[in-house]
Formats: structure tokens, sequence, C-alpha cells
């Protein structure tokens, strides 16, 4: 049996800087999160930890980092074991070259692409050694002779989950070709797992363990895994850890009230002081709004963590229709002046059923709308 907390991508000493004055903020937060994953480690009761590389942003970080970092693994009264990623490879000068790491009798830094055995179970680690590289870290592995629970920790890009250039490329089957029960992974930072021709997950990602940046899918977790022997499918749980939300917003506006049903929501926002906010707007800006607006700017100010509203999305509501010379010739401009004059409360005899002046200012302004995008 082997039960072990899988985590990676702490990337301690990032600069945070897209968040402004939120930054010291952020950054703290990854080290208070590092705390949570030990405090978690106890709760679960597991054998031993794994670090699967970027634990640091990188091998310039503030050296008083480096011990903080290796004082919250070592009060983990069992071991834990690290391999450098490619953010902190493992270079001369290096972060790994601090003597806090063998302050801690616990902690373990996996230095060679070679097995170590350890109580119920065998290592198979690859500690990276340069930034970028197009080798296959896991191409060494071989466990298909063993007779111990196998463990991979490797650092990489799992083909097709990002469209970027591949740094460290790492095949899906790479758990099964090389016979682990189960390969732990750094780099991605969603967790992310990955099941086999037979529908087991024996290798995932555990994603950074404090969301990073806006965009991230399914951060700020670690994974419980389990083994109950060599060749039975690991047992996998997601256990969060992050103690930040970030949130992306698009909203579409259309309507004055729209703004209205924003502002009510962000009001009702629980926990706004723990929550970093990326609002975007695009649409019709009604003159009535204005206020409407600043008050969401306002709300976002004044209760996140950090927040950015961007309303480059959204265009002034026309005051008149001069607006239709810039619609084409022909049958657009046809149809833009007939919403134009059935927008018009004070109505028209000849007036369709369907065609009410609500429904008809909804159509005209978003064809305001896509004319003045394709101007753009």
């Amino acid at each position: 049996m082997a039960k072990f907390i899988h985590t990676a991508d702490w990337q301690i000493g990032m600069k945070a800087a897209h968040v402004g004055a939120a930054a010291e903020t952020v950054r703290a937060q990854r080290l208070e999160s590092a705390r949570r994953v030990v405090q978690v480690a106890k709760e679960q009761n597991v054998e031993f930890t794994v670090v699967a590389g970027d634990t640091f942003e990188d091998n310039a970080v503030d050296r008083v980092l480096v011990q903080k970092v290796a004082d919250i693994l070592g009060s983990f009264p069992r071991p834990v074991y690290i391999i450098p990623g490619n953010h902190d490879p493992l270079v001369p000068g290096s972060v790994w070259n601090h003597p806090a790491w063998k302050s801690h009798g616990n902690v373990y830094l996996l230095a060679e692409a070679s097995p170590l055995e350890i109580d119920g179970a065998t290592l198979y680690p690859s500690p990276l050694g340069e930034k970028h590289s197009l080798k296959d870290p896991t191409r060494w592995m071989d466990a298909h002779d063993s007779k111990r629970i196998a463990v991979g920790i490797a650092h990489g890009t799992v083909e097709g989950v990002s469209q970027d250039a591949l740094d460290y490329p790492i095949a899906r089957d790479a758990a099964t070709r090389a016979g682990l029960d189960y390969l732990a992974l750094g780099h991605w930072h969603s967790t992310a797992m990955f099941a086999d021709g037979s529908g087991d997950t024996r290798m995932a990602y555990s994603g950074t363990h404090e969301t990073t940046k806006f965009g991230e899918r399914d951060s700020g977790n670690v994974l419980l895994v389990e083994i109950a022997e060599r060749g039975r499918p690991p047992r996998l749980t997601q256990i969060p850890t992050g103690g930040f939300g970030w949130e992306s917003l698009e909203e579409d506006i259309r309507e004055p009230d729209d703004l209205t049903r924003i502002r009510e929501m962000l009001e009702l926002k629980a926990d706004p002081h723990t929550t970093l906010l990326d609002l975007r707007l695009k649409g019709v800006l009604h003159q009535e709004s204005q206020a409407e607006l600043a008050r969401i700017s306002e709300i976002i100010q004044a209760r996140f963590l950090y927040g950015r509203v961007d309303t480059s999305g959204l265009i002034p509501r026309p005051d008149d229709d001069s607006w239709l010379a810039d619609v084409p010739v022909g049958v657009m401009r046809e149809v833009a002046r007939q919403l134009q004059r059935l927008s018009d409360p004070t109505g028209t005899d000849d007036r369709p059923d369907y065609a009410t002046p609500e429904v008809a200012t909804r159509a005209m302004l978003e064809l305001y709308r896509m004319l003045q995008e394709t101007k753009r």
C-alpha cells in the first residue's frame, strides 16, 4: 500500500505584477497555501509527499524564500521528495544549492534520474537540468520488472494538453509504457487526469496548489494518491488547497438593466476580499447607465482583493440616426432604417404585432454594435 500527496508548481517568488497592488498579498498566499498542503498531508496521514517540479518561480528568487519553503516542508513529519522543474532547474548556483535543504532530515532533493527505493514503493524521478528541452523526461523509466509499487515523478507537457511549443514532451501513454502504477506530473497548472487504454488513470497533473492567474481551469488543488498494491489502479482524490478565487466574467450589455443586474450580483458576492475578478463588458452602453457603470467599478475596487473592468468592448448608444450613413447601401441600410423607425415608442400605424419598440430597439442596437465592431 502506498498513500501520498502529489503537488507541484508552487512557483514561490512569482512577481504577480499582473494584479497590481495586490501582488504582495498574492505572493504571501502562495506560502500560506504551501502550509495548507502540509496540513492536508498530516490530516490524510499519508506516508510521503511528492513535489513534481517548479517549487520556485526561478533560480533568482530571494534566498529567504528558499529557507521558508524548506521550513514549511520540514514541518511535515514524514518524507518529502522534490524534483527540480523547468522554472527552477538543477544548475550551478540554483536554489537547490542552498544549505536549507540539508537542515531538515525529511526533505529529499531527487537530483538523479534513477530508481529510488523507499518504504513501500520505488520512485522514478526525473529532475530537470535546463529550462527548455524537447526530450521526454520519462523515456528512461522502466518498472516492468519491479515487484514494488512504482511511482514516477516528472515535469513536462503531456502531448495534446497545450497548443504551445512542447517543453519536455510526455507521451499520453507514458505511465503504462514505463510499467508505472502512477506518474506524478508537474508543469500544467490545472488538475488533469489521463486514463489509459483500460480506462484506468495512472498519470495526472495535480495542478498548482494556489491559482496563478486568470483563466486557469481547475487549479488550487493537490491530489491524494492511494495505491493498494502493485498493478492495481490508483485511487485519486482531488483536495482543494487554494485560498483565493480568480474569476473571469464576460457580460453582454444590451439593456440598461443589464448593468444593474451585474452590480447586484457583485454586491451579493461571498468573500470578495479573497476574490480576484476580471470583468469584461461588451455591447451597447446607454447614456443613463454611466452612473451604474461607475458604481460597479467602485464596488470592485472597494470590496475585492483585486479587480479590473474591461470596457473596451462597450459602444456608446447612438443619440440620433447619423449612424445610418455608415450602413452599406441596399437591403441592410433599409433594414436599419425600418428598425430605427419601429424602435420609436410613439409608434407607427403599420407596426407588425411582433415588432414592439423593445424588440426593434434590441435588434437595432445589435445591428449597430456589429457595424461598429467591423470598423475597429
